[in-house]
């Protein structure tokens, strides 16, 4: 295992994320759930190949994941970068118990560190943006935690790119702690972030951390047209909820793809998807329900694909990127932009802006 910089901080995190959302048992209807037993060996495993960067959340089952975890550590808190995050509501009846506001960060994170049995977290990410708090609020009761001691370094998942990057101008104005990581779902079946939320993140150096990197199982061949339902057009065992947003004739032409790479290459598909991941910058965050599949996730790290095979995958899952991207980019615009010069002038983007 190697490790990388988060953002612009000098911690060291290794180069795959174990996602615990699956510690605990009380969302075993979603099956995404698994005993306390199992979830020691995921965790011993993912330990015992170098890794020490973990990611969790409040929310959790409800809470279960982190104190799991409490226990995982408890023997080694220091080596582990540990991430968990606020935002989502732990009690349904009170409308101050969700959202990205300083009373809910500041009850949530409290919450948090008694759960983890520990008195700082590593990285603290806000989970969700609720389009009512105001992002002044968001960033001052972030620099806040952190004087207090309580939080290390923070993160923003699930948010537009417009919002996280006036928030760092905010926090970069003001002397505040700027958001170091950024938590959005990639993968093969779903680049849609790089339309604006990767470029934003490569201009604010910010860490990228890849949530459902094999598109909720998708990208293992554990799901295909065969076993869809005609009926509803669900498939069978798609009990996530965010599952049906990465079944679609192009996800399983991509799958295809991805396991006709892997039988050339005498690899599992989902090691051949998270190797995509890593060579596009991003840290795959890596979940389980038995051990077996983080040490077949993990071995990842051991492939590393040519530039040809990246563009055959490039190439089958790639997406229209829309205006004003795909307007500024053509040769008309870049012609009235440059004049007779376009093809003698160097005019690589800059500044985060260029292609993925």
């Amino acid at each position: 295992m190697r490790y990388k910089l988060l953002g612009k901080s000098g911690i060291r995190v290794s180069e795959v994320c174990l996602g615990t959302m699956t510690f605990g048992e009380e969302w075993e209807g979603m099956k995404v759930a698994a005993p306390r037993d199992e979830c020691q060996k995921i965790f011993d495993a993912f330990a015992q190949a170098g890794g020490n960067f973990i990611d969790t959340a409040n929310y959790y089952n409800f809470g279960s994941s982190e104190k799991y975890l409490a226990d995982f550590i408890r023997a080694e808190r220091e080596r582990f970068v540990l991430a968990t995050k606020y935002s989502l509501s732990m009690r349904p009846n009170d409308p101050n118990a969700g959202g990205n506001h300083r009373k809910n960060m500041v009850q949530s994170l409290e919450a948090s560190l008694r759960r983890l049995k520990t008195d700082y977290i590593d990285l603290y990410w806000l989970h969700a943006w609720d389009f009512t708090t105001p992002v002044n609020e968001v960033m001052h009761a972030f620099d806040d935690m952190v004087r207090a001691g309580k939080v290390l370094h923070i993160g923003i998942s699930d948010t537009p790119a417009w919002i996280v990057a006036k928030a760092n101008t905010i926090a970069q104005l003001r002397g505040w702690r700027e958001f170091v990581g950024l938590q959005v779902p990639y993968s093969l079946v779903e680049r849609a972030v790089e339309r604006e939320l990767l470029p934003m993140a490569r201009d604010f150096s910010m860490s990228v951390a890849a949530w459902a990197p094999l598109g909720m199982g998708v990208l293992t061949g554990k799901y295909s047209k065969r076993n869809s339902t005609p009926a509803n057009g669900r498939l069978e065992g798609a009990e996530h909820p965010h599952l049906t947003a990465f079944t679609s004739e192009r996800s399983f032409a991509i799958a295809d793809k991805v396991q006709q790479l892997a039988g050339e290459l005498g690899r599992k598909p989902s090691q051949v998807a998270l190797s995509w991941i890593r060579h596009k910058g991003a840290i795959p965050i890596v979940g389980a329900r038995k051990a077996a599949q983080i040490v077949e996730n993990i071995e990842c790290v051991d492939l590393n694909l040519s530039a040809d095979q990246v563009r055959t995958l490039d190439e089958v899952s790639r997406i229209e990127m829309g205006f004003p991207h795909d307007f500024l980019q053509g040769d008309a615009t870049r012609g009235q932009i440059f004049g007779e010069n376009v093809s003698r002038v160097d005019v690589t983007p800059r500044h985060g802006q260029e292609p993925v």
